[in-house]
């Protein structure tokens, strides 16, 4: 007896196309097209802030290779077992085209690399990490596509309508190869697509960022303080969700549920502790002033300092 669903979400029938010797991945597009994005949205919100957009690009140039790095190093550790072992081919842990990226490494090396630029120029982290993390959001709900085109990352069964279809994927030789396959029309599953709950997720956050950046002239780092918990408190139910394979602490608990949880509860802890900062002016954010007026605003003492809309829109 078979299950007839009135309605489903499709996945892509494949999710790699090859011009000749060269693979033209999906889940590498989405990436690309999120990072370029948030290039492009932060420096509006950086010099909305007063600072320079060059600035914007620089940390960019350093960012994103120590990004994917931290990510798939974080991503290898946390899922060694595919990778280690009887059987598997060490090798695979830098086929980085095939998927695999945490986000807890990507921000955290990539954080590193953008601090290391802000200090050699001697400009201030906390109005660039402000500007920042809305785009950041952006670019990981778009870099959800690519787990959708490589039919990844999603849940147990489901036959909600908007539950998603898993196809069989087979090469011209026939073999079963759900990454460099096509899809041969069989439906091999129907699935909670976790993947499209988190995309949501993170669009709703961004809004939300904004809408707080602008109503609460939050500075000081705040922007990236919410960003991190509201990311991660989406992500801590998410990852009840997901049935794919994952390291497990605890007896069966996912250690990216316990990582989100724990970052949570840092994240809140410093967005309360730091409740009295104030947004940066523009002479500080282009490091040109440390005490006086602008410093004492950054500290919290000052109310209010006018400078541009966080969003880039004067």
């Amino acid at each position: 007896m078979t299950t007839e669903y009135l309605a489903t979400i499709p996945s892509p029938p494949q999710g790699v196309w090859h011009l000749g010797p060269v693979p033209l991945r999906a889940y590498a597009l989405c990436i690309l097209i999120g990072i370029v994005i948030a290039v492009w949205w932060t420096v509006r919100r950086y010099a909305a802030r007063g600072g320079v957009g060059d600035t914007v690009i620089d940390c960019a140039i350093a960012a994103v290779p120590a990004g994917i790095i931290g990510g798939r190093v974080y991503h290898v550790i946390t899922d060694h077992e595919r990778y280690f072992g009887e059987g598997k081919h060490w090798t695979d842990a830098f086929n980085i085209t095939a998927g695999g990226l945490g986000i807890w490494g990507a921000v955290v090396l990539g954080g590193l690399a953008v601090w290391g630029v802000l200090k050699y120029k001697k400009l201030p982290l906390a109005p660039f990490a402000d500007a920042v993390a809305p785009p950041i959001l952006l670019a990981q709900a778009i870099g959800r596509l690519g787990n959708w085109f490589n039919q990844e990352l999603y849940g147990g069964d489901s036959d909600a309508p908007w539950a998603l279809e898993i196809y069989r994927r087979v090469t011209e030789s026939g073999r079963v190869d759900n990454m460099d396959g096509v899809s041969d029309g069989t439906v091999i599953a129907t699935v909670q697509p976790t993947f499209l709950y988190e995309l949501v997720w993170n669009l709703l956050v961004v809004a939300l960022l904004v809408w707080a950046d602008r109503r609460f002239r939050l500075g000081g780092g705040r922007v990236f303080m919410l960003y991190v918990a509201g990311y991660t408190f989406g992500r801590f139910f998410i990852e009840l969700i997901r049935t794919d394979p994952a390291t497990t602490v605890f007896g069966d608990v996912r250690v990216n549920s316990v990582t989100s949880a724990v970052v949570f509860v840092v994240a809140v802890a410093l967005f309360f502790w730091t409740r009295k900062r104030t947004r940066e002016t523009p002479e500080q954010v282009r490091g040109e002033v440390a005490g006086g007026v602008a410093g004492r605003a950054a500290d919290g003492d000052v109310d209010e300092v006018r400078t541009g809309d966080g969003d880039g829109v004067r």
